[in-house]
């Protein structure tokens, strides 16, 4: 049996990630709205993580961030153009080009149990595989009007079971998804 693949992430409310060249300033923004302490579930759903999956654009935003968000969870980038991390982060990630399927065998078969899968193109890309179990999105309070979006076209429908839904009152709303695994 396979790891459980799961997304936590937030989005402006038209969709957004991360602006076009990829920056967060919209999303620090609206969190000094976000009373001191909160975190969305972020912690606690981390703590559930075995590992974690993104790709080089996110690491490099990660890695301009004033503190490492991950703690001690192994974070893995998937990655056919960088070959070595460099800065102040490099030595707490392992990079390799494989493909999604192939990242979750390997961390299947060292015993991961959950990982979470961050990232716009990332999280695409395990979709495309059918990979995702789980998805939190957290839409923010906020119109970017142009950016990258968290999903793009779809070959296919996929169909999704609504979990939950948290309305915060500084104006996040958000949503857990399961995949609906269709039968044959």
């Amino acid at each position: 049996m396979r790891a459980e693949c799961c997304v936590f992430i937030a989005t402006s409310l038209d969709g957004f990630i991360a602006r076009p060249n990829g920056s967060l300033d919209w999303l620090d923004r609206v969190n000094e709205r976000v009373p001191a302490g909160e975190d969305c579930g972020f912690l606690e759903f981390l703590a559930t993580i075995d590992a974690l999956v993104m790709g080089r654009r996110s690491f490099e935003t990660v890695a301009g961030f004033p503190d490492w968000p991950y703690g001690s969870t192994p974070v893995h980038i998937l990655s056919s153009s960088l070959k070595r991390a460099s800065g102040r982060y490099a030595d707490r990630v392992k990079i390799s080009d494989e493909s999604p399927g192939d990242c979750v065998s390997r961390l299947t078969a060292g015993g991961a149990r959950r990982i979470y899968v961050d990232g716009g193109e990332t999280i695409r890309r395990f979709l495309r595989e059918s990979l995702i179990d789980e998805m939190t999105i957290t839409r923010v309070s906020v119109l970017i009007g142009q950016g990258v979006p968290l999903f793009g076209a779809l070959e296919t429908d996929i169909p999704l079971r609504h979990v939950e839904t948290r309305v915060y009152p500084f104006g996040h709303v958000q949503s857990r998804y399961r995949l609906v695994r269709e039968i044959a």
